[in-house]
């Protein structure tokens, strides 16, 4: 069966949980955005609609101010 390259800036692939839990980023993926050893990653998880992420760093999310009320 031959392979499927998806387009340009897109990347399927399934993975595996390891025995502990954890899973491995693709390397194309982390080439894609950048993502490097010691990095957070934001997962995204509901019941209804699944499990997703994102590259925006986990630092980046919660270290953003609250715009404050008057």
């Amino acid at each position: 069966m031959a392979k499927l390259k998806p387009p340009e800036g897109k990347f399927v692939a399934s993975i595996k949980v390891g025995p502990k839990g954890q899973i491995v980023v693709p390397k194309e993926v982390r080439d894609m955005f950048g993502i490097e050893p010691g990095d957070m990653l934001l997962l995204l998880a509901d019941e209804a609609q699944g499990i997703g992420s994102t590259v925006q760093l986990f630092d980046d999310v919660f270290s953003k101010k609250e715009p404050e009320e008057e």
